[in-house]
């Protein structure tokens, strides 16, 4: 962890490229699945999560062990769940797309049509945190998009169970079918499916490399949404700021550990020094040490720039998923941003706020992807169709430009199939 200048950092210009082993394994990994189904799921479930299952249906949760968990949850986690649930399915109500008609200037009715998908599959990490959050940013939407088939694929513990809270957050986000299945394997199955996980036809959720190796791979069989990595924060504040607040911002993501990214830009070398002394302090009373420390130690960067237009710049060069903005000069400066994943202005919005509860869903694009994709979104649950109905009025007064394109393009039959419903030839 250091402070460096502008002209220390490089231009940022990011884009995903999986290491050759990642990779690899990946396809491994997906062909035993294609090719064995079943037998693969439960030979990469024991080699990879250590939980051991005799038979593949002992991997879907049944009925009785979501009653279990549910008498396990306290009422307080049961509040906080149903909060953070109740604000983002009224945030993907508020956003979902609907049809329309319209004329065009020849008189055709044209519009959309948007469907959601039947059945989709939904990816939620394990691994060394259960985030129950994610539950509430995926399954919820695909819920309020109006998904009929919703299945979840998530890691076990080597117990084969699942995190109670987990478990009551996938029932009353409203997953159908729950898969005690991590990794690589998971996407693999959801896209190409075995005797007994039907495919799906679109992929969600975040994971670590391997899942979004696994998603980039499969990609084409079936559609993805994107592929979110490591977390990332670039937090740009001026003087005005609390050097507290801000360490806290960098280290509440800094403890997902991994390759994670905490950056910090400023043009105040008071608020840079103050903020790394407040790294050092609070870091040692936090719990997930070795996370944290990896990625203190390797990814979290703290710049100094001369103007906070300068700190835009960095900032847009970076592409975070995650950007904060403290500045007395808010107004100004926020126009400015135009690649973040998600913008947290003012010192009273901590990015944990949009991690759990705000309502647009924390699953964003990383790793610089930010400049051309957006975040899950629930249009992204639903499948649009382009919709056209012409009238005999209107086909003729189109022909002419439909002859034309057929004539420049030399496709005489599509002007043909246009000029035979107007001259009388049945």
């Amino acid at each position: 962890m250091q402070i460096l200048s502008a002209a220390d950092v490089s231009r940022f210009d990011r884009c995903y490229q999986p290491s050759a082993a990642v990779a690899e394994t990946v396809n491994e990994v997906i062909g035993a699945v294609r090719r064995r189904g079943d037998a693969a799921l439960l030979e990469f479930a024991e080699k990879f999560d250590r939980a051991r299952f005799s038979h593949v249906r002992e991997m879907v949760v049944p009925p009785g062990e979501f009653e279990d968990a549910e008498a396990r949850v306290d009422g307080e986690s049961r509040a906080a769940i149903r909060a953070s649930l109740e604000n983002v399915t009224a945030f993907a109500a508020r956003s979902k797309r609907t049809d329309w008609r319209a004329s065009n200037a020849q008189g055709a009715e044209v519009g959309e049509i948007f469907q959601p998908f039947d059945r989709v599959g939904i990816y939620v990490p394990g691994g060394t945190a259960p985030l129950v959050s994610t539950v509430n940013m995926t399954v919820g939407i695909a819920k309020a998009a109006g998904c009929e088939s919703i299945v979840v694929c998530t890691p076990p513990g080597p117990d084969g169970k699942l995190n109670d809270a987990m478990l009551h957050a996938l029932r009353a986000a409203g997953a159908g079918e729950v898969w005690k299945l991590g990794g690589a394997q998971a996407i693999a199955a959801l896209a190409f499916g075995s005797e007994t996980l039907r495919p799906v036809q679109k992929i969600f959720g975040p994971g670590n490399a391997y899942v979004m190796e696994a998603k980039r791979q499969v990609f084409g069989a079936v559609a993805v949404d994107l592929l979110p990595g490591p977390s990332e924060i670039l937090v740009l504040a001026d003087d005005s700021a609390r050097p507290a607040w801000i360490a806290a911002d960098l280290l509440a993501q800094a403890e997902h550990g991994g390759d994670s990214v905490a950056i910090l830009v400023s043009d105040s070398q008071t608020l840079l020094d103050a903020v790394l002394a407040e790294i050092d302090r609070q870091a040692s009373t936090l719990s997930r040490q070795a996370p944290l420390r990896s990625v203190l130690e390797k990814n979290c960067t703290l710049v100094k720039v001369d103007t906070m237009e300068e700190g835009v710049s960095l900032a847009n060069a970076f592409a975070p998923e995650h950007l904060s903005l403290v500045s007395r000069r808010e107004a100004e400066l926020l126009p400015l941003i135009r690649t973040a994943g998600a913008i947290f202005a003012g010192p009273y919005s901590p990015v944990a706020a949009g991690d759990f509860l705000a309502g647009p869903s924390h699953e964003l694009p990383t790793g610089g992807a930010c400049k051309g994709f957006a975040g899950l979104t629930v249009d992204q649950f639903q499948r649009r169709t382009g919709f056209v109905r012409l009238d005999r009025e209107s086909l003729a007064r189109s022909l002419p430009v439909i002859e034309a394109f057929a004539r420049i393009e030399g496709l005489d039959a599509h002007g043909r199939s246009a000029s035979i419903r107007l001259d009388g030839v049945s």
